[in-house]
């Protein structure tokens, strides 16, 4: 099929488009820049959710439409409510009637776990009014759908807005961990990859008009993922927590608000949270050459 995918130059996008090439669909990235992980095979259109004129150019002749642009930091969303309502909100709507004008038989949007929650701030709230807005379409104008719930993602590719990233920058670059929170925090990480190939399944007639949600199969607490962290770099740095009762996320589980329930999907097989970890950190030293101790963190970080 043709495929458009909106922010596909960012972490999941990227991840989701070279997904959807390996399994033979014909796939165009829509971004306001130039993905620097576009494949050969790939289309690139450079625009704006607000060119309104821009997405009905870009997603005529389409069969599908995968939807991750917008702003996808809770804390930014919460510094930036206009601009999270007019990007995350009114650039979904834009976005929907340039799909049910050009007849795209699916729309895939990606929604989040914090749907269910009373955390997450304006992100959340974004979140709630797109997956609306997406079901009155779906019931007024026929147009098929499926949300992606995403749990806590991780893996290659990630920038400074992804916890686990920032976590193993810091660990790698300046030999300790400073985590604010209580640290009994549970999520079910779900590495990138893995993520992106369930997004590619989710294709098949069964999960038409549907809510799934995508998360890991290991529950693991934050304490347990900075102990992990730290054994496989050799024991070499120190861990601070430091107490915070933000709201911005939730503790034990996202389940307090009531949508439509959602079916979950896990990759199987999987990557494991330590091979995971493994190829972040990877990921980190090849954009940060430099030198390393034997240990793997960095030697006087690039300073003399």
């Amino acid at each position: 099929m043709k495929i458009l995918v909106t922010g596909g130059s960012g972490f999941l996008g990227s991840h989701v488009a070279d997904a959807l090439s390996e399994a033979g669909h014909q796939v165009t990235i829509f971004d306001r820049q130039e993905s620097p992980h576009r494949r050969p095979e790939q289309e690139m259109v450079i625009g704006d959710l607000m060119d309104q004129e821009l997405l009905h150019r870009a997603t005529a002749g389409h069969d599908v439409v995968y939807h991750f642009a917008g702003i996808a930091d809770i804390d930014e969303c919460a510094q930036r409510p206009t601009d999270t309502a007019r990007i995350n909100v009114l650039g979904t709507v834009q976005l929907l009637e340039a799909c049910r004008q050009a007849a795209v038989q699916r729309f895939v949007f990606a929604s989040s776990a914090y749907v269910f929650s009373d955390s997450g701030y304006f992100y959340r709230s974004s979140k709630r009014a797109c997956e609306s807005f997406i079901d009155d379409y779906a019931n007024l104008f026929g147009l098929k759908y499926t949300c992606l719930r995403y749990g806590s993602l991780y893996g290659e590719r990630a920038d400074e807005n992804n916890s686990i990233f920032r976590l193993l920058r810091q660990a790698v670059q300046e030999g300790k961990i400073t985590y604010r929170g209580q640290g009994d925090e549970l999520r079910e990480f779900i590495h990138v990859r893995d993520a992106a190939k369930s997004s590619v399944e989710i294709l098949k007639p069964e999960y038409e008009n549907s809510h799934i949600i995508l998360t890991g199969n290991e529950k693991m607490r934050y304490l347990e993922l900075l102990e992990m962290i730290k054994e496989i770099l050799g024991h070499r740095i120190t861990i601070e927590t430091i107490p915070s009762e933000r709201k911005a996320h939730y503790k034990i589980t996202p389940y307090n608000f009531s949508p439509k329930l959602g079916k979950k999907l896990v990759a199987n097989p999987h990557i494991d949270m330590g091979q995971g970890l493994l190829l972040c950190m990877a990921d980190i030293y090849e954009r940060n050459p430099g030198k390393h101790d034997e240990s793997g963190l960095v030697v006087n970080n690039g300073q003399d």
